[in-house]
């Protein structure tokens, strides 16, 4: 071994004597599956890690304050323009900076990635039944890691101060305002004063850099020390238990694969952001209270809330001398609020209902397996998305040409009905596949061999699919070749009812 070589061995060894890092080599052994479904909560880190690098370089140049200066910079449309100080910094940022613009697009454009990163996660281990013993305190996490990047990203969205975002602030004012009781002091302690107030700036900015920044971390942290502790679910296949875990070891498979990610994240949201504009907050101005900008669209991660805002009626109550606006409390609060906590218990309901709390799940279930849940998922992404094309309801008749009126009633009715299809149809298609799959395996698997039967017609023959498993005789095929597949065709699990 060369001097070099006995230096890091010497090196690692002094690291394992004093932390987990080695365990007798069974860290660097830990195996990571293959899949590329996998990969989805590696793209949202690595979307995170180029949100944390591109937000500390913007920190040096943002001014949170809502003083209001006159604009003097090079952007000339709005050149002696009153505008609060937060938005003449960001304008300074896109315009007078050497390669500002392409860092505050690659954080929109990573903000974005990473919440529909975690999205997708989400998805992936809700199908599979990944959520089950003993990963329900992770799902719960992951979920939470979700709301916090849904917060996060709105605080980020609303710093510039320009009319866009200045009008999703006004918004949250009256969401916060359609609490009852409660609801005109908490947007008096928010904004400090009346809408807009002079401190709102100033109290998201570090809310935004500090705080949830950092309870995003520490999940994150505490996310991944559960996977390495609890090890990664595999898709059942040979070999494959509730006992093991096979995949790419971590050194080197892994590594090098993850690093390639994250170097291909990287790059995607740089090109990203220098070829697709997003946020041209130059284009919206300053806010002013008296002014509204025409086709306002959030980012798509909140346009689920502004649909829900625009389908339900305008539902008003008094009751004890207060008035509840139910257009509001209902969508925005009381929504969000069972969706989420359905969301949070989803994992032990259908663990007991199913009766697997007893025993650890560490195997994935194919969607098709689970009818029942594969249908509410789809009928919940159906909902989700029924939601965010109202949230555009506007834009969507003005390109088409159509009543903004009727297009409203058509998403009013199908908020309602397309869900219950979507469940009835999923798990229609769930239980036809997994019928017409039993019937496939009751047949056997097609050796290759055709046969004419006396009447001049053909045949094809048949062998049992346990002639087929790992460790089994080969057969001669037709025309000499001999061999197994490589996988093995195995009965599906017993699908919930």
């Amino acid at each position: 071994m060369s001097r070099a070589g006995r230096r890091a061995e010497r090196l690692a060894d002094a690291a394992d004597a004093r932390l987990p890092v080695l365990e007798g080599g069974a860290l660097l052994r830990k195996a990571f599956p293959e899949h590329w479904s996998f990969l989805l909560g590696e793209l949202a880190l690595y979307s995170l890690l180029v949100l944390i690098v591109t937000g500390v370089w913007l920190t040096f140049f943002f001014q949170p304050e809502m003083r209001e200066v006159v604009y003097a910079g090079s952007y000339a449309p709005l050149r002696g323009v009153l505008m609060s100080a937060a938005f003449d910094s960001t304008l300074r940022i896109s315009f007078d900076v050497r390669g500002g613009l392409l860092i505050r697009q690659a954080h929109h454009w990573a903000a974005l990635v990473f919440v529909a990163a975690i999205g997708l996660h989400m998805l992936r281990i809700f199908f599979t039944g990944a959520f089950r013993r003993p990963r329900e305190l992770n799902w719960a996490i992951g979920l939470t890691l979700f709301v916090l990047a849904l917060a996060e990203g709105f605080a980020g969205y609303s710093l510039p101060d320009d009319l866009l975002s200045g009008t999703g602030l006004r918004i949250a004012q009256g969401i916060m305002l359609s609490l009852p009781v409660v609801g005109t002091y908490v947007a008096f302690f928010v904004f400090g004063g009346q809408f807009p107030g002079h401190d709102i700036i100033t109290r998201l900015y570090p809310v935004h850099i500090l705080l949830l920044p950092g309870a995003l971390i520490a999940l994150v942290t505490v996310h991944l020390t559960l996977v390495f502790h609890l090890k990664h679910t595999q898709w059942r296949g040979p070999r494959r238990t509730n006992r093991n875990a096979l995949g790419k070891p971590l050194l080197p498979h892994f590594t090098a694969l993850t690093s390639g990610l994250a170097l291909t994240v990287s790059g995607v949201l740089v090109l990203l952001s220098g070829l697709a504009q997003v946020n041209p907050i130059w284009n919206y101005g300053p806010y002013r209270p008296d002014v509204v900008s025409t086709g306002s669209q959030p980012d798509w991660y909140v346009g689920f809330l502004e649909g829900a805002l625009r389908l339900v009626p305008a539902w008003e109550t008094n009751l004890a001398g207060h008035t509840l606006m139910w257009n509001v409390l209902l969508p925005a609060v009381v929504l969000p609020g069972l969706l989420f906590t359905v969301l949070y218990a989803y994992p032990f309901v259908e663990q007991r209902l199913t009766g697997e709390w007893q025993h650890e799940q560490h195997l994935c279930d194919r969607p098709r397996e689970r009818p029942v849940r594969t249908g509410l998922g789809v009928a919940g992404t159906v909902f989700y998305a029924v939601l965010l094309l109202a949230g555009g309801n506007d834009i969507i008749a003005l390109t088409f040409r159509i009543s903004v009126n009727a297009l409203t009633w058509v998403l009013r009715v199908a908020l309602v009905v397309a869900p219950v299809l979507a469940f009835l149809v999923t798990r229609w298609l769930c239980r036809a596949l997994t019928e017409a799959e039993c019937r496939r395996l009751a047949e056997g698997v097609s050796t290759g061999e055709i046969r004419q039967s006396v009447t001049g017609g053909y045949d094809s023959d048949h062998e049992p699919v346990e002639r087929f498993r790992p460790g089994a005789p080969r057969r001669p095929l037709t025309g000499g070749r001999t061999g197994t597949p490589s996988r093995t065709p195995r009965g599906p699990a017993r699908p919930d009812r």
